[in-house]
């Protein structure tokens, strides 16, 4: 049974050489029938030139070079598309998700006849405020999502190659992976592991622009709630507002010489009824945006080249 290994490079140079080392010798435990397919995310550092390197000395290694930086998720779709094995190995290559782990995956695999087995974090690594951020996160998108999302999922994982072929033929254009690989289906199991610490001089590629992003994407491509409670919200303030007005209107017949509100409530209403229309439309906006997205069908991403061994031809 062939086994491909597919893995993203972006900022990938201080760990290509080791990640190919040890990735290497855990296929080898597996099969000696395997591919590694290294996908160059518009890496800015030398990933790509490494990589190559590595493709010209090994008939097992190619090399996706895109033309630009697409983002991880479009990569991962870049290569999953360009591998030609029965099971499909996607992991990270800064080695924060340790390739040795690819063992334990297929044991987990053969034991359960799972058309996928992923990654799930025991315990968060980052720092307090991330990982209280990530936790509130995931609790809130599984409970306005109609497909549970498994929770702190990794992105290394093992799929069969019907599962991949069925989760290529989804056609989003604003693409939020997690979300799609639960909305897949099949039958999936986890596996709790503990991710390595990252080295202090290696930041993380997501910086907090990213992960916001990332998150808007994943409400707005996988949960109608925020326009229902859109709906809601402005069905609240017009009844309150028609409630507040009727009052009035009551007490100023009632007592003619009464002085209704003053200056500073107008002004406060004014600030509340304007913000609640701004995150209305800010949220419609984002609804907007995502179609506006999807119908110019643009490609997910462009291949510049595909580095390959001659003996692999």
């Amino acid at each position: 049974m062939k086994l491909s290994i597919v893995s993203t490079l972006y900022r990938s140079s201080p760990f290509i050489a080791l990640f190919y080392d040890r990735v290497s010798a855990a296929a080898r435990q597996v099969t000696e029938d395997y591919e590694i397919v290294f996908v160059n995310d518009g890496s800015p550092d030398d990933s790509l030139e490494r990589a190559t390197i590595l493709a010209a000395s090994d008939s097992k290694v190619s090399v996706v070079d895109l033309s630009r930086n697409f983002g991880h998720h479009a990569a991962i779709v870049a290569g999953l598309s360009h591998a030609m094995g029965e099971r499909v190995f996607l992991i990270d290559s800064d080695l924060e998700e340790q390739p040795e782990w690819l063992l334990e995956f297929v044991r987990h695999m053969d034991e359960t006849s799972a058309d996928v087995v992923y990654g799930v974090q025991r315990q968060r690594t980052a720092s307090f405020w991330s990982n209280a951020f990530g936790e509130l996160f995931w609790r809130a998108l599984n409970a306005f999502s109609s497909v549970r999302i498994g929770h702190n999922p990794m992105t290394c994982r093992l799929m069969t190659r019907d599962y991949v072929d069925a989760l290529l033929s989804v056609r989003d254009r604003v693409l939020y992976l997690a979300g799609v690989f639960a909305w897949t289906g099949f039958r999936q199991e986890e596996l709790l592991l503990v991710k390595s610490e990252r080295p202090a001089a290696q930041a993380s590629s997501y910086s907090l622009t990213r992960k916001l992003v990332q998150v808007a994407d994943s409400f707005s491509s996988f949960s109608v709630a925020p326009l229902t409670a859109i709906f809601l919200l402005g069905l609240l303030i017009w009844l309150g507002s028609i409630g507040v007005g009727v009052a009035l209107l009551v007490r100023k017949l009632l007592a003619p010489d009464t002085v209704l509100s003053g200056f500073a409530s107008v002004m406060l209403s004014i600030w509340f009824l304007s913000g609640t229309m701004i995150l209305v439309l800010g949220v419609l906006g984002l609804y907007v945006a995502k179609i506006f997205q999807e119908v110019k069908r643009r490609p997910l991403y462009i291949v510049r080249n595909v580095v390959r061994n001659p003996v692999r031809d």
